[in-house]
């Protein structure tokens, strides 16, 4: 059978150290979970080249995207000030686009009110991003966590020890597009307004 895409040839040796691994590693799995993890392993598009690395300090990084995930409690009145603030914006925290690096952030809060978890996507390394919040939405950054206990400010030379003690480093995490930059994508959007106004005019 000739080989094709969807069934990628692969080194027997290698194929049998894949399934000795799944063994160990999910032994009293179901078999056909067994395969299942077989085929994400070996039929991973090498071109993605996601990783499982460290984004640094803290936090995964796959390829050029990173995560930080933070949970904190939130002063008395804390939920109730941010909740304020978050429907003055419907939720939407457009301004952050200043930050060049960063992807997605949201705020959840639980334990009825008292804590608040952080979490965010962005490219680079943690040390470079947080620098980027400090300089580019330093009084945003305050505005939303000086409802957080203990919050030093964003200026302060503490504030990545605070950051760092309250982040948790994802134990499994996906990235669909892991080489896919703010940048690429914002530049792949230019380039897909200019060829479809182009377009229009020749149509």
């Amino acid at each position: 059978m000739a080989e094709t895409e969807e069934t990628p040839q692969i080194d027997e040796t290698r194929l049998q150290a894949i399934r000795r691994r799944i063994e160990e590693v999910a032994g009293d799995a179901p078999q056909l979970a067994k395969l299942a993890l077989e085929q994400m392993v070996t039929k991973h598009n090498p071109d993605l080249k996601g990783t499982g690395g460290s984004a640094g300090r803290v936090g995964a990084q796959s390829g050029n995207v990173s995560e930080l995930t933070a949970i904190a409690n939130l002063k008395p009145g804390g939920a109730d000030r941010l909740k304020r603030i978050f429907g003055l914006v419907n939720g939407n925290f457009d301004g952050a686009q200043k930050v060049g690096t960063l992807h997605n952030m949201r705020f959840v809060f639980f334990d009825n009110d008292t804590r608040i978890l952080f979490a965010t996507a962005y490219d680079g390394d943690w040390d470079t991003y947080i620098n980027d919040f400090a300089t580019k939405i330093p009084d945003l950054m305050d505005l939303l966590f000086a409802s957080v206990e203990g919050w030093p400010g964003i200026a302060s030379p503490k504030v990545k020890d605070f950051i760092a003690e309250h982040q948790i480093t994802a134990a499994g995490w996906f990235v669909a597009n892991p080489q896919v930059t703010v940048v690429d994508v914002r530049r792949l959007q230019r380039m897909e307004h200019a060829v479809n106004e182009f377009l229009d005019k020749v149509s």
